[in-house]
């Protein structure tokens, strides 16, 4: 009798983001790297909405790429065509949103931040050195 040992299938997983190419040639079309960069603007406006890990400045890093290529396309391509429009106003739309939610996140660091630092002057601060207690000058 053989031996069975189920072998289970287990999907390798996946890069949060393309790895970074020295130079990042104008590939595809100028529609598709539109697409690139709304699916990094919406995945960037969704993890900053509900991951508290989410590793911003590798996101900056790939809209940074998108942005080289969708240059390179439109010096490429003489600008922007006719049927271009429509996903220009849209990836205009999603940048609207996605700046709506940095600005919340800088926020909350910031509230974050300040909250850090006025609970560390209170530590300093607890009164033993304080002008009260040496009188009234």
């Amino acid at each position: 009798m053989t031996e069975y040992s189920p072998q289970i299938a287990v999907p390798a997983p996946r890069p949060a983001f393309p790895p970074a190419s020295p130079v990042a040639p104008a590939t595809g079309s100028l529609a598709t790297i539109i697409g690139r960069i709304e699916d990094a603007i919406d995945t960037e406006t969704a993890a900053l909405r509900s991951d508290p890990r989410f590793d911003i400045a590798a996101s900056n890093a790939r809209k940074s790429r998108a942005l080289y290529e969708l240059t390179r396309a439109l010096k490429t391509e003489g600008g922007p065509r006719p049927e271009h429009h429509a996903a220009i106003a849209r990836l205009h739309g999603k940048l609207m949103i996605n700046e709506q939610a940095i600005r919340a996140h800088m926020s909350a660091v910031n509230e974050v931040a300040q909250l850090i630092q006025n609970a560390i002057q209170n530590a300093e601060t607890d009164g033993t050195y304080g002008s009260h207690a040496f009188g009234a000058v």
